[in-house]
């Protein structure tokens, strides 16, 4: 296994975007399978964004300043991201907006993960050593033995009321 963060994230991202088309394909009365898909999505953006913001985006942030607007654009991206977790944890399959709610979520995260891989993940890549980001990916694989898995929890609540006083 690649301990690249480049190659751990685009894995992770293929993992995600999987959850998103079973979801998609579901039924509209799927409710059920529709809840147990959003509870897999809600779990691997919540470890996700947590690897990111606590490894990924400090570190590129400290060794290729140039970056820090790409950065700080990826924190309001997650931030938007948790909101929306965060409410859907709170919902049912069944509710009027769960649905609408879940497609606004992988919209958003769509675009974001798109943006990372076709713009700034070739800028960190170049600006960082084959070295740097398997450092970085060593990392990001220590943390995420203790990343948050629901948004309800003491780590993840921190770094989403982070985002919004920050």
């Amino acid at each position: 296994m690649s301990t690249d963060a480049i190659v751990l994230l685009k894995d992770e991202h293929q993992l995600i975007r999987k959850s998103f088309r079973a979801f998609e394909k579901a039924g509209d009365n799927a409710h059920t399978t529709k809840g147990k898909l959003v509870d897999r999505i809600i779990e691997l953006l919540t470890i996700h964004t947590y690897i990111e913001n606590e490894v990924m985006y400090p570190r590129v942030r400290a060794l290729l300043p140039e970056l820090e607007d790409d950065v700080l654009e990826s924190y309001e991206e997650h931030h938007v991201a948790d909101v929306l977790v965060l409410e859907l944890s709170t919902m049912k399959p069944e509710d009027e907006r769960f649905t609408a709610k879940t497609t606004v979520l992988i919209e958003n995260v769509e675009h974001h993960m798109e943006e990372e891989e076709q713009e700034w993940f070739p800028k960190v890549r170049a600006g960082l050593g084959r070295n740097q980001l398997q450092e970085i990916g060593a990392q990001m694989i220590k943390a995420r033995e203790k990343a948050p898995r629901r948004p309800s929890q003491p780590s993840a609540l921190k770094k989403a009321v982070k985002a919004v006083v920050a």
